[in-house]
């Protein structure tokens, strides 16, 4: 996983939600397609860039495949924005 792709991903407001609604538990393609008004092929797409940023995964059913997100990224994110967050701090009280 790298920064540049998980800030990619996380930098469309569709895929950001598409997180959130996976925050709850998994759910198939069509599942989460029903949150937009918007066609299968574009949800596959925004799955796309999520699965390569790495911050979902996908299994697969019998006919569905299901997504997770994937919290370690998530994370690995937020320790290192707190980190930064704490360097600026830091230099601030010098």
């Amino acid at each position: 996983m790298g920064f540049a792709e998980t800030f990619k991903a996380l930098s469309d407001p569709i895929r950001r939600e598409i997180l959130t609604l996976l925050k709850n538990g998994r759910l198939s393609a069509g599942e989460i397609g029903s949150h937009f008004e918007m066609t299968g092929a574009t949800i596959s797409y925004h799955l796309s860039i999520l699965k390569k940023a790495g911050l979902i995964f996908e299994s697969k059913e019998k006919n569905y495949i299901y997504y997770t997100l994937n919290t370690s990224v998530v994370e690995e994110v937020m320790l290192w924005l707190s980190e930064l967050k704490g360097d600026v701090s830091h230099d601030q009280e010098k």
